[in-house]
């Protein structure tokens, strides 16, 4: 019997190495290095033959064309009646495309896939949802939680991809739910369920699978400690979407977030309720975070976020209190630290401000990320009013980015961001004067220097 031979893959980036090593020579990564059997060659020369186009159909490769003789064809999509679901994914699911959703566990993903499963099913489409986590029973009783009628969905509990494939051959179905990816082995690999190499053989049997058959594929990934999917990082290549479910656990709101999709925008952003019967929809956010904002409280500050195509108002708050500690904390929710500490820094330097002594908190409300330079005006607001306990006024939004020399330059997508503050009350907008604000019943006070926002909020 051959003895079994192993490669060294590092799960970031693909780079094999000839032996364990601690740190990725290829991408710099620490403890990335994973031991994966090489597959037999009986697995390779399948693979290769999928490779060459004979797919689980056994269609024959095509040769290959220009691409002006392409046909144009208009994009077909599924839609599931979650309005904000299907807005994520650019419109619905495309047939023969793969998702994959990541999240931590218990925030929702089997729940949302199983609700819209049920709406599939009630629009005509077939769909097979195969669990390797959850039992046939286990999803009955969280079906019946559901305000959904998820009865009609097809369910297997199977960890064995093949056996899979094969139930969906056997409908047919129009969409297969993988829940999820890290318990799925298939049999031309000798490792166990949640290898790299398992993870990795397994999602590309799939995608050849729904790409050949026109069915739609959706895979659910754990996340590791860092936020991002466990695995190797090919996999969020391999597919065509990737999903993201956030949350606070203590919150009610979850948010459904797409960093790739190839059908559709980017860094779109659904939000959901979740309540006793599953996950509502809610279709304007920014009423929604900005529902508990109390006036006339130092601190806070409102901005508008730009969520791929769709702004969204949020609120910041920022508390600055005297330390008690030898070394002042800055803790911050939502903001990137490195990002809070530079606008520190501008505000002592070029403000002629002081937080040496002080404790310095940054959250930003309903458990949403700050991560575009847009919404440093904001922030600083917050902390400058908090300083100076001098509510900001209760009409105004902040939107601008803050350079290093205290400047305050314009944002991409100002005009749609101040619409969105005009259509929920707001009247005025803090930013740059070069910012170009044409929105009836919107007043634009210019703020060229952060020495400006500090000047109208502690008078």
């Amino acid at each position: 019997m051959a003895r079994a031979r192993s490669a060294y893959r590092c799960t970031e980036c693909g780079h094999e190495h000839p032996k364990w090593v601690g740190r990725c020579e290829a991408c710099g990564e620490w403890n990335s290095v994973a031991e994966e059997p090489v597959a037999a060659s009986g697995a390779s020369k399948r693979s290769a033959g999928l490779a060459r186009g004979r797919g689980a159909a056994g269609r024959a490769a095509e040769p290959p064309s220009r691409l002006r003789d392409v046909a144009d064809r208009p994009l077909e999509r599924w839609r599931t009646g979650l309005d904000e679901f299907d807005f994520v994914l650019g419109g619905g699911i495309v047939p023969g495309s793969m998702t994959l959703i990541g999240g931590e566990p218990g925030i929702g993903k089997s729940t949302l896939l199983l609700q819209a499963a049920a709406r599939l099913e009630r629009g005509g489409r077939t769909v097979l949802y195969a669990s390797g986590e959850e039992s046939p029973e286990q999803l009955r009783l969280r079906a019946d939680r559901l305000a959904e009628d998820a009865g009609a969905v097809h369910v297997l509990g199977e960890t064995s991809l093949e056996r899979i494939l094969d139930a969906a051959q056997a409908l047919p179905a129009d969409l297969v739910v993988l829940d999820s990816i890290q318990t799925v082995y298939t049999d031309t690999l000798e490792s166990a369920p949640g290898n790299v190499a398992q993870v990795r053989e397994c999602s590309g049997q799939l995608m050849r699978f729904a790409k050949d058959s026109g069915t739609a594929a959706f895979v659910v990934g754990h996340v590791t400690k860092g936020g991002g999917i466990a695995g190797p990082k090919t996999l969020e290549h391999i597919v065509d979407t990737v999903l993201y479910f956030e949350g606070e656990a203590s919150l009610d709101y979850r948010l459904l977030r797409a960093t790739k999709n190839r059908f559709g925008s980017v860094d779109e952003l659904g939000v959901f309720s979740m309540t006793d019967a599953g996950l509502v929809p809610v279709p304007n956010p920014s009423a929604v975070f900005l529902a508990a904002r109390a006036d006339g409280i130092s601190g806070s500050a409102v901005t508008a976020l730009m969520e791929g195509t769709r702004p969204v108002l949020v609120e910041v708050q920022a508390l600055a209190s005297r330390s008690g500690y030898g070394t002042p904390q800055r803790v911050s929710t939502g903001l990137d630290p490195k990002r809070l500490a530079v606008l520190l820094a501008v505000l002592e330097r070029r403000a002629d401000t002081s937080f040496a002594e002080l404790d310095v908190f940054v959250q930003a409300t309903a458990g949403v990320r700050l991560g575009e330079p847009g919404t440093d005006l904001a922030v600083a607001a917050a902390l400058v009013s908090s300083l100076y306990n001098r509510p900001a006024p209760a009409d105004v939004i902040f939107v601008g980015e803050i350079g290093l020399g205290g400047e305050v330059r314009p944002t991409a997508g100002v005009e749609r961001r101040v619409a969105e503050a005009g259509r929920l009350g707001f009247r005025r907008v803090f930013a740059s004067g070069r910012s170009a604000v044409k929105v009836p019943g919107m007043e634009l006070v210019a703020v060229d220097h952060i020495g400006q926002l500090v000047r109208a909020l502690a008078a």
